[in-house]
């Protein structure tokens, strides 16, 4: 979720009761560094309910560093990724990487754990590759390591998103735990996907990952679907209107007005994309509202064009009923 789940998104996806929000991966030693981007992505937000930081790295020292830092900046909890597949992640031998090397993995973890008087979790995919599935054997002794929780993308890091994700395979890691719960991922868009993770993993709860892209909101909405009080229901169009535009203003308020732009197309390209999927949109009408919002520089502009689109969307479905 590097690059997604920013400050703005994560105010949202809190106020609309998701059970957690984790920061971006922080690079621990850029963060010790006090490189601007890092420092930012640890920012403890204003207001909200638990505050977690992410952290990854190579090295137990700057570990150790970034977890005492965070701590500093106000974090109850941090997440240690060895999750993240992405090539410069891997390439520098963080993220996903960690599982090609399971004892180098755990000193970073036991540094971690050692630095940290707040609880650490630990994100993980089920190994490097088919050939190594080893996240049963690091989920076990990153718990007799004082792990307080786990989270398994049921994918290795060479299938990266292809395919789909394995529900089933998360279940050996649940059978290698003792006493700290398991988080499934993979692949999480709908409630019936809920159920049939939490079934085939046995897991103890679900991550939503690039299931909330264009919709914050979702997890909770997932949440109060599975237990209706625990999460929030589904906004209506006019709800839904406010807090993209909320997102927006709050990305403006962030990064400035050109850099914050730039950021917020993605974003916008998920709300278009995610009515179209709906079939609130036509294909050409998609392709139509996507080019409006993201080629356009004006964020003045692009805030009327939202408002047009969630108006018309709203007329739409007036008429319809």
């Amino acid at each position: 979720m590097s690059g997604v789940s920013d400050r703005p998104f994560r105010e949202i996806a809190d106020e609309c009761q998701a059970g957690l929000v984790v920061t971006e991966m922080v690079a621990s030693r850029e963060l010790a560094e006090a490189r601007a981007d890092m420092v930012r992505r640890a920012e403890k937000p204003p207001a909200g309910s638990l505050f977690a930081i992410q952290l990854a790295g190579r090295e137990a020292p700057w570990m150790a560093e970034g977890a005492r830092i965070a701590q500093d900046l106000g974090a109850d909890l941090i997440d240690i990724n060895m999750g993240c597949p992405a090539r410069q992640v891997t390439g520098g031998y963080s993220g996903s990487a960690l599982m090609r090397d399971l004892d180098h993995a755990m000193t970073l973890i036991e540094a971690t754990v050692a630095a940290a008087r707040v609880p650490v979790t630990l994100k993980m995919r089920l190994g490097w590759d088919e050939a190594t599935m080893n996240a049963p054997e690091l989920a076990r002794r990153a718990e007799a390591a004082g792990i307080r929780m786990i989270t398994v993308h049921g994918r290795t890091r060479c299938q990266f998103y292809k395919g789909r994700a394995d529900w089933t395979a998360i279940a050996a890691v649940k059978r290698s735990l003792k006493a700290i719960p398991l988080i499934a991922n993979g692949d999480v868009e709908s409630i019936a996907d809920v159920r049939n993770i939490l079934a085939a993993s046995l897991a103890d709860g679900v991550m939503v990952g690039r299931g909330s892209y264009g919709r914050p909101w979702w997890p909770g909405v997932l949440a109060h679907l599975l237990d209706p009080g625990t999460g929030a229901p589904e906004p209506c169009l006019e709800r839904e209107a406010e807090l993209v535009d909320r997102q927006h203003r709050s990305m403006m308020s962030l990064y400035g007005h050109e850099h914050g732009n730039r950021i917020a197309r993605k974003h916008l390209g998920w709300v278009v994309d995610r009515k179209s999927a709906e079939g609130r949109l036509s294909v050409e009408a998609a392709a139509a509202w996507r080019r409006k919002l993201t080629a356009e520089t004006d964020n003045d502009r692009v805030r009327r064009a939202l408002r047009d689109l969630f108006l018309r969307l709203q007329d739409d479905e007036a008429r319809a009923a």
